[in-house]
């Protein structure tokens, strides 16, 4: 991407398009463009396409989406299937007709089977059942790599799917219900401790394992891939499958490589927070996923490696919690 270049961040106050946008300016990108909910709503296909047809973005970077935990994903169902087909389908059909040089598509784990052979490679998708609790999310995002991968076998297109792992950090959302594992347990410990309580409860049983990226390596990641010289950018796009007759999707994974246990995960909190109590678990809340553990071979080969440990990453996202006014 030459440093002058139309490049569109859809949903660039989330956590991973904030993010980007961070990036982005402190490498020197000049011509940035964005648009909040309330100026362009994404899931209005006549609204995206007069949008794409006015600005011309040359570069797309597609990290809109509705997200949430296991109680937004069980609670609304509907809107995380609906609201995501719409946004993904509206974005990659306007970058098609307006000519977007390269796209890149912002997923999610939870694409790959609840089951998946660990660490999970690009290969396992759709070789067995999904998680229930993220099914209509999941499902979304394995439409929109579809859709990636369909565009540029049909229009010659040249969009990606990158998919990361569990993201934390600055911008997150610590809503109590409606929030992921890290910031839902940085803002329970730090009301326990603020409270003085002398127990902190965390859902299930403590077991299963997740892999976390901090934020500012995904984005990190994200510009790494678009900024490819054409030959290996061109090597991550897969290929035509009625053609090599191998599975081969635009897709490439985005992780650290390394997985802890929530309750590994609750004692980094406990002694970033302070809170000086003890931990209990609830086993009869739902675990998910017994293991998520990214197979990050394919993007290491391509040059990119993740640098923020999880206890400094956990520092900072505190850190940035406490001064955003939400604590």
């Amino acid at each position: 991407m030459r440093s002058d270049a139309r490049i569109y961040i859809a949903g660039h106050r989330g956590l991973v398009g904030s993010a980007i946008l961070r990036r982005l300016r402190a490498a020197g990108f000049s011509h940035l463009i964005t648009r909040t909910h309330a100026e362009l709503d994404l899931t209005d296909a006549a609204a995206t396409h007069a949008f794409f047809e006015a600005e011309k973005p040359e570069y797309v970077f597609l990290a809109a989406a509705k997200v949430g935990g296991i109680v937004a994903n069980n609670r609304y169902p509907a809107e995380f299937i609906r609201d995501n087909l719409a946004i993904q389908t509206n974005v990659i059909h306007a970058a098609h007709l307006s000519g977007v040089r390269r796209l890149l598509f912002l997923g999610s784990s939870c694409i790959y089977p609840k089951l998946a052979p660990q660490p999970m490679r690009e290969d396992c998708l759709l070789t067995g059942p999904l998680e229930p609790t993220n099914r209509p999310y999941a499902l979304a995002k394995i439409a929109g790599i579809e859709m990636c991968w369909s565009y540029n076998r049909q229009y010659g297109t040249r969009f990606l799917a990158a998919m990361p792992t569990n993201l934390y950090g600055p911008g997150d959302n610590y809503h109590p219900e409606n929030s992921h594992v890290i910031p839902a347990l940085l803002r329970k410990f730090h009301e326990a401790k603020r409270d003085g309580c002398d127990q902190v409860v965390v859902w299930g049983s403590g077991t299963p394992r997740r892999e976390f990226l901090y934020s500012d390596d995904m984005a990190d990641a994200c510009v790494f891939l678009m900024r490819l010289d054409e030959m290996r950018y061109g090597a991550l796009l897969g290929s035509d499958e009625s053609i090599s007759g191998r599975f081969e999707p635009p897709l490439i994974n985005v992780g650290v490589g390394e997985d802890v246990t929530i309750a590994e995960l609750a004692e980094y909190v406990r002694t970033v927070t302070g809170f000086q109590g003890r931990i209990d678990y609830d086993r009869s809340k739902p675990d998910g996923t017994p293991r998520k553990l990214m197979d990050v071979s394919r993007l290491a080969q391509a040059g990119w490696r993740a640098s923020t440990p999880l206890d400094a990453g956990l520092r900072q996202a505190y850190a940035e919690f406490l001064a955003s006014g939400q604590a």
